[in-house]
């Protein structure tokens, strides 16, 4: 039924898609509580030579030569990126790639934050309905359960007019992006409005570059949603870079819960028609609102909310620019100057080069970041 989202037992690299919202990937990375955290930043953080996952030392001048050789996409074995991911590169695209290139380093303290956001973002979920657990084998099933919530959630928009949680994907500058919504609903006016909930650890409003970071993320999920409600979204875009195999049979707990749903398929295939079919014949209008709401996280007081005007020549250009690093058009690059105070609080300031280079990765670096810019 319309009320229930599916919740599977399954990894978010299988699956296309984060257990975890979106919106609670990026709080651990504000200054808010940086005084409090001065000890765990000070810190001793990954060497110079640090572990790789085959437990063998990195080098970081190998590093930096493997990424003339392979681009970060091959590099790290992905076969889509995350909303979060560019989001991230907004804040600091070095910072991003260390986090690719030595993951787990999340400190616990960090690590608690997110989930407290999580269980934030669940309650709010559960206002609206129900998790249901659905096994899965594959990450075809997986991506079934996935068009499932989807093919439930749009006659539940049309219908109620409010529903969370909305999965979004489509091809960016040859990339596949991939994100969680947190709200849509109607409008008194009948607008769409798209609702992005943030949580803080402190009663404050972040500084303005954790906003201009959170109103590029709305913005891609807006530029995202309205390609898919528009049709610019295809079949053999998805299949092309998640490698799935429509054809094949899903597993039957999938198969049951569709029937459930109302729909007779045997093939993730016949669940992307309907999908697809469903995403430009529901007349889905594109995403008029964007709001984002900031709550405290021990109170859940809203703390205040703000209107992100979306520019899209603007949001293009920042997709092109970090795009272009994922593809291995260019090194990554470190924050300005004038915005080194980040550093404090990241996890990799001990072997970060573009810091200790004072803004300059390699001696080749420097005329070509000025010039992207």
């Amino acid at each position: 039924m319309a009320e229930t989202r599916e919740e599977e037992t399954v990894s978010a690299e299988a699956s296309g898609f984060s257990d975890l919202s979106d919106s609670e990937f990026l709080e651990f990375l504000d200054l808010e509580d940086a005084q409090e955290s001065h000890a765990l930043v000070n810190m001793p953080g990954p060497s110079s030579e640090s572990l790789g996952k085959d437990d063998k030392p990195i080098s970081l001048q190998n590093w930096k030569r493997g990424l003339d050789i392979l681009s970060p996409m091959e590099r790290f074995h992905l076969k889509y990126l995350y909303v979060t991911d560019l989001a991230t590169q907004n804040w600091c695209e070095l910072q991003t790639a260390y986090g690719k290139e030595l993951p787990g380093f999340l400190a616990p303290e960090k690590a608690a934050v997110l989930d407290t956001g999580a269980s934030i973002h669940l309650a709010r979920e559960l206002e609206l309905h129900d998790l249901v657990t659905v096994p899965v084998t594959t990450k075809e099933d997986a991506w079934a359960i996935k068009f499932l919530n989807i093919l439930l959630m749009i006659p539940t928009l049309q219908s109620e007019g409010h529903i969370r949680e909305f999965p979004v994907f489509g091809e960016v500058e040859g990339v596949l992006l991939v994100g969680v919504i947190d709200e849509l609903h109607y409008t008194a006016k009948g607008e769409l409005e798209l609702v992005e909930l943030k949580t803080r650890r402190r009663p404050v409003l972040p500084l303005e570059a954790q906003k201009k970071k959170d109103c590029f993320q709305v913005s891609l999920y807006k530029y995202i949603f309205d390609a898919m409600v528009q049709g610019k979204v295809t079949p053999a875009s998805l299949i092309h870079h998640t490698k799935l195999c429509p054809e094949k049979p899903l597993g039957l707990s999938v198969l049951r819960h569709a029937q459930k749903g109302g729909f007779s398929v045997k093939s993730l295939g016949d669940l992307m028609e309907l999908v697809f079919l469903s995403l430009t014949l529901s007349d889905l209008p594109v995403i008029d609102i964007l709001k984002i709401e900031y709550i405290h996280q021990e109170t859940a007081t809203v703390l205040g909310t703000e209107i992100v005007a979306f520019e899209e020549k603007e949001v293009r250009a920042k997709v092109q620019h970090y795009m272009a690093y994922w593809m291995g058009h260019r090194e990554p690059q470190g924050v300005d100057v004038e915005e080194a105070w980040k550093c404090r609080t990241c996890a990799y300031a001990d072997i970060c080069e573009w810091r200790k280079d004072s803004g300059v990765l390699s001696s080749t670096l420097g005329p070509q970041a000025k010039k992207a810019k």
